[in-house]
């Protein structure tokens, strides 16, 4: 029995389908962080290390701090708690399940998966970035 390699035309067409692009890659690892968080106990996420290493280095939140216990508060029905550790964490969670929807759907259909950059550049992403600024300098003035 023998077995056949893709020849030399065939095989960048191959690796193409197997590549991954930016945003299936940002929608997996965003949806394994979400899975993770309900694995974690909200009645003991507070406990944890700081990992944020903005926050070990000053004593000050950046924009992202809270945003484990906000998706670990929301993941086991604690909206309010989930809120007040970021008010941006459960925006973050609709992003990332919208643009993992997004690529499933593209990957279903067989078209090229969106483009990161293209998003990124989005007026709602750029807006909602800006109003995370805001959020994250008051935040930071509160802390001061």
């Amino acid at each position: 029995m023998t077995t056949t390699t893709p020849s030399a035309h065939e095989e960048p067409r191959l690796l193409r389908r197997l590549r991954i692009s930016g945003a299936e890659a940002v929608a997996a690892g965003g949806v394994a962080a979400i899975g993770a968080s309900f694995l974690l106990s909200p009645e003991h996420i507070e406990d944890g290390p700081v990992i944020c290493p903005f926050r070990a280095l000053t004593g000050l939140p950046c924009p992202g701090c809270g945003l484990t216990r906000s998706w670990v508060y929301a993941a086991h029905g604690w909206w309010s708690e989930s809120v007040a550790a970021n008010a941006f964490g459960l925006v973050v969670v609709a992003a990332i399940l919208a643009l993992a929807v997004t690529v499933v759907v593209r990957r279903v259909r067989r078209t090229p998966p969106p483009e990161l950059d293209k998003f990124l550049r989005h007026p709602i992403f750029i807006g909602t970035g800006a109003i995370w600024l805001v959020y994250a300098l008051v935040r930071l003035a509160y802390a001061l």
